[in-house]
């Protein structure tokens, strides 16, 4: 079983990329679980048809008490991908990472991977502050690799150095590596020339360049990933190569 945590930035397109891993390693044949720990919770809404699902936080606040079973704080996706949302406190109060580190503790209890017998499971986490339970899958050996998104943005960049050195932080624990840099284009200025400057100075690879595209930005219209509704565009391509090089991993 791969476990794959994703980190970037907030609004550099994590949960795009996330999802579309999920939907092409879901084409290629595997059982997948995709699990967003962003409070918004808005990570697996590409892979089901733009209906979003009610995270495990909100679940135990409405009903007052903790779910029982996987179904009752879980749907399934396309390409039979199992989804969850951690989501968090009620706004303004408590702290988010929270939210991670209940959820993970509650799957654990409930067996997940037990359960559902995963080849991979995919943690889209949000980046800016990693720390307390957003460096849970670092830390906690829930994921064993770790996806870097960026584009060739001033913050972004920074997010990305910021994650890497608290990944770097765990090393001499066996914890999670980087496996690599997602690049995300934002079409800015000298942006391969940026972050492959990063990824070097970094010993990192760039393990896939996703290009910025209208076919991504219709297909999500639609509430699905570009692999669900055009797998043999430029987008949905290097996708699936990103896929297939983590699977050849495996």
């Amino acid at each position: 079983m791969q476990k794959i945590a994703v980190y970037g930035k907030g609004g550099i397109g994590k949960s795009t990329v996330t999802s579309n891993l999920a939907a092409a390693m879901a084409v290629l044949g595997k059982r997948v679980i995709q699990i967003g720990c962003d409070p918004k919770a808005d990570s697996t809404v590409n892979l089901l048809n733009g209906q979003k699902l009610m995270p495990v936080m909100n679940f135990i606040r409405e009903y007052d008490r903790e779910p029982e079973s996987i179904e009752e704080i879980s749907k399934v996706g396309f390409g039979n991908v199992l989804c969850i949302e951690t989501g968090g406190p009620t706004p303004g109060l408590g702290c988010a990472g929270r939210g991670i580190i209940t959820t993970f503790a509650l799957l654990d209890e409930l067996e997940l991977f037990e359960f559902f017998q995963p080849d991979v499971v995919l943690y889209d986490v949000l980046g800016d502050v990693v720390c307390g339970g957003f460096a849970a899958p670092i830390r906690e050996g829930y994921a064993d690799k770790v996806l870097i998104v960026t584009s060739g943005e001033k913050m972004a960049l920074y997010a990305a150095n910021n994650i890497n050195s608290a990944v770097n932080n765990f090393a001499d624990r066996n914890y999670a590596s980087v496996r690599g840099v997602v690049m995300n284009r934002r079409n800015v200025e000298r942006e391969e020339e940026k972050v492959r400057a990063f990824a070097e100075a970094n010993n990192l690879e760039v393990v896939a360049d996703i290009p910025r595209s209208d076919d991504i930005i219709r297909w999500e219209d639609q509430g699905k990933t570009v692999v669900e509704g055009d797998i043999m565009c430029e987008a949905a391509r290097r996708f699936t190569a990103l896929a297939e090089l983590l699977l050849s991993e495996e």
